[in-house]
C-alpha cells in the first residue's frame, strides 16, 4: 500500500479510537470491539516495522501508546514527567564460532566442532573471553532446600567450570520445574559456589524434542539485557557466565574417559526425581569466545490512574502488556513478507490494556487503589523491559500490590473459558473466580503444563520481586484447543501473525471485560493481595516481612 494511503487508513483508525464506545448499561463497562480493532490496526501495521525493541518502529508504537494515555487523561508515570521510561539496553551476539578444547591427562586434546558439539554463548560484558579451568559435572545444578536437594553437595567447584544438564527433573511441579530449569537460576547458584563458568549439556530426551542442529540458525541472533546506572549489563549469575550449549555428541568428548558415567547420568536424569550424582571430570576446558556488543535504547510506557481512597491509593495495581515484537526478517526471499507484525502477539494485549484503561477512566467511581498501565519493551528478548521496571519502578517498589498481565490472547474464536496462571498461588485466586463468573467465563486448569507458561511472560518479573500476579490465557473449550494449536503452528512468531487472520473482536472485547473486572476488584479489595501460605514462589521471592507475605 502506498505510504500516503496507509497513513490515511491509520489516521482513520485513530479517529475511530476517539469515538464513543457502544452504549453501555448504567454503571457497567462494555468494552468496544471497534476501539480494540483500531488500536490493533495501528500497532500491527507494516509502518511499525515489527516493533522490535530499540528500533524506530518500536518508538513509533511507544509514542502511539503514550498519546493514547494522554487522551485518556492518565498521569505520566515515566521519566521526568513523561509517559516514557527509558530502558538502556545492551545487545550482544556471538562474533565468531568460538573455540573449545578439552584436555585430559598429560595433553590429550580434543577440539569441539561448532554446530555439532557446541554452540557458543555470547557475553554481554566482554567482547573477548578466554578461560582455562577444570570441569565439574553437577547434574542438573539445582539447589532446592525445600526439597532437601543440593546437586552441588560434596563437590568443589570454586575456580572451575561446571557442566549442568539442561532443564530440571520431570517430577517437579511444572512451574517450579521451569524456575529451577532457568539458565539464570543455575548460573546464580554456580556463582554462589565460586564457579567461573557454566556449560549447559543437552540430554538425549531434550535433543529428541528439539534437535541440537536447529539452534545453529538462531545462534547469531541478537540477545539483550538492560544496563545499570553505572553502565554495567545486568547478568544474573554473571560471575559464572554461560559459556556454551553442548550437544549429546559433544558431551562424550567433554567427559573424556568418564563418558561411560555420562550414560548412567542420562538414565538417572529421566527418572521422576532426576537425582544425578555429580563428580569432578578428568578433563579441563580451554575456551576462547568473541562477542559483538552494542548499546541501544528503548522505553517502557507508563500511565497512572490515581486511586480515590486516601490510604489505599498509595498501593498500585499494575496492568502490563508487552509492546515489542520480532521486527523485520533478515534476507527475505523475493516477494516474501518480511515484517513480523505481531497482531495477536502482542498488539492484542496492548489494545486490551488501552481499552481496560478507558473503562477505569469512564467509570462512575475511581478505583480505590491506583492503577498503572504499563506497556513494556523487549519481552521477546527475555522479559527485559518488565525486568528493568521491576528493578527500577517509577512508583514505590513496596507499594506494587499486584500485576495483571496481558499477553497474546488468541482471539480467533468465541472463547468461553480462560486459564488464570498464578491465580491459585495467592489471594488473587478467589477474586479472579468471582470476576470471571460475572462475565460468564469458566476457569480451566493449565492444558499445557509442560510449557511452564507461568514463568514465561512479563508478570513473572513482578513475581520475582514478591508481587502476586496473574496472567490469563484464552482456554481450550468451544474450539479453543484447535485455534490455539493452529496459531502456534502456523502464525506464532511468523510474519503472518497479522490482521488478515480471522480475529474475533467481540471475543477481544470480552477478554478486555474479564481483565477489567479482575483489576477493578483488586483495586477495590479491602485487603492487599497476599501469597498463599507455603506457596513456593511466595516463599522464594516474598520472605517474611514482605508486604505480600501476610498470609504466612
Amino acid at each position: 500500500m502506498p505510504l500516503s494511503r496507509r497513513a490515511a487508513c491509520l489516521s482513520a483508525a485513530l479517529l475511530l479510537v476517539a469515538q464513543p464506545a457502544l452504549a453501555a448499561p448504567k454503571d457497567a463497562f462494555v468494552p468496544s470491539p471497534e476501539a480494540i480493532r483500531a488500536h490493533m490496526a495501528f500497532l500491527a501495521d507494516d509502518l511499525m516495522e515489527g516493533r522490535e525493541a530499540g528500533t524506530r518502529g518500536y518508538d513509533l508504537a511507544a509514542n502511539y501508546v503514550a498519546a493514547q494515555f494522554a487522551l485518556l487523561g492518565l498521569k505520566p508515570a515515566g521519566d521526568a514527567g513523561s509517559y516514557l521510561q527509558t530502558v538502556p539496553l545492551v545487545a550482544y551476539r556471538p562474533a565468531s564460532d568460538g573455540v573449545i578444547k578439552v584436555v585430559e591427562g598429560r595433553g590429550r586434546t580434543v577440539r569441539l566442532v561448532y554446530g555439532e558439539d557446541f554452540l557458543p554463548s555470547p557475553q554481554a560484558d566482554k567482547a573477548e573471553l578466554a578461560l582455562n579451568a577444570p570441569l565439574v559435572f553437577v547434574g542438573y545444578g539445582i539447589s532446592a532446600p525445600e526439597r532437601g536437594r543440593d546437586d552441588f553437595a560434596g563437590l568443589d567447584v570454586a575456580g572451575k567450570i561446571v557442566v549442568v544438564l539442561s532443564g530440571a527433573p520431570k517430577g517437579f511441579q511444572t512451574e517450579e520445574r521451569a524456575h529451577y530449569g532457568s539458565a539464570g537460576v543455575k548460573r546464580a547458584e554456580a556463582a554462589r559456589r565460586g564457579a567461573i563458568g557454566v556449560l549447559t549439556l543437552g540430554t538425549p530426551a531434550s535433543e529428541k524434542r528439539r534437535p541440537f542442529a536447529r539452534g545453529v540458525a538462531s545462534n547469531r541472533e541478537w540477545r539483550m539485557t538492560w544496563s545499570t546506572p553505572e553502565g554495567a549489563p545486568f547478568v544474573r549469575g554473571g560471575a559464572a557466565p554461560g559459556l556454551a550449549s553442548i550437544s549429546v555428541k559433544g558431551g562424550q568428548k567433554l567427559f573424556g574417559s568418564a563418558a561411560t558415567r555420562l550414560e548412567a547420568a542420562y538414565e538417572a536424569a529421566e527418572t521422576p526425581d532426576g537425582k544425578v550424582v555429580g563428580f569432578a571430570l578428568p578433563t579441563s576446558a580451554s575456551l576462547a569466545l568473541k562477542s559483538q556488543i552494542e548499546q541501544r535504547r528503548s522505553s517502557n510506557v507508563a500511565g497512572l490512574i490515581e486511586g480515590s481512597d486516601p490510604t489505599l491509593k498509595a498501593q498500585t495495581i499494575v496492568l502490563s502488556a508487552h509492546l515489542d515484537h520480532e521486527g523485520i526478517r533478515e534476507n527475505p526471499k523475493p516477494g516474501e513478507d518480511a515484517v513480523y507484525n505481531g497482531a495477536l502477539d502482542n498488539a492484542s494485549g496492548v489494545a486490551t490494556l488501552l481499552e481496560v484503561g478507558r473503562g477505569f477512566i469512564q467509570a462512575k467511581d475511581r478505583p480505590k487503589r491506583s492503577i498503572l498501565l504499563l506497556a513494556v519493551t523487549a519481552e521477546e528478548k527475555g522479559l527485559i523491559g518488565s525486568e528493568y521496571f521491576a528493578h527500577n519502578p517509577t512508583v514505590p517498589r513496596a507499594d506494587l500490590a499486584a500485576d495483571v498481565n496481558l499477553d497474546m490472547p488468541v482471539l480467533l474464536y468465541p472463547f468461553t473459558d480462560v486459564v488464570a496462571f498464578g491465580a491459585d498461588r495467592s489471594s488473587i485466586g478467589p477474586i479472579v473466580a468471582r470476576a470471571a463468573g460475572r462475565v460468564d467465563i469458566a476457569l480451566s486448569p493449565d492444558p499445557m503444563p509442560e510449557e511452564g507458561l507461568f514463568t514465561r511472560s512479563d508478570h513473572y518479573r513482578f513475581v520475582e520481586q514478591g508481587v502476586p500476579s496473574v496472567f490469563l490465557m484464552t482456554g481450550f473449550k468451544n474450539g479453543g484447543e484447535k485455534a490455539f494449536k493452529d496459531f502456534l503452528t502456523t502464525h506464532y512468531h511468523k510474519p503472518n501473525d497479522d490482521l488478515k487472520q480471522p480475529i474475533d473482536y467481540q471475543a477481544a472485547a470480552r477478554f478486555a471485560r474479564v481483565n477489567y473486572e479482575i483489576a477493578h476488584d483488586l483495586a477495590d479489595a479491602a485487603e492487599r493481595p497476599t501469597w498463599n501460605a507455603g506457596d513456593f514462589f511466595g516463599s522464594t521471592f516474598a520472605p517474611k516481612g514482605h508486604p505480600s507475605s501476610a498470609a504466612r
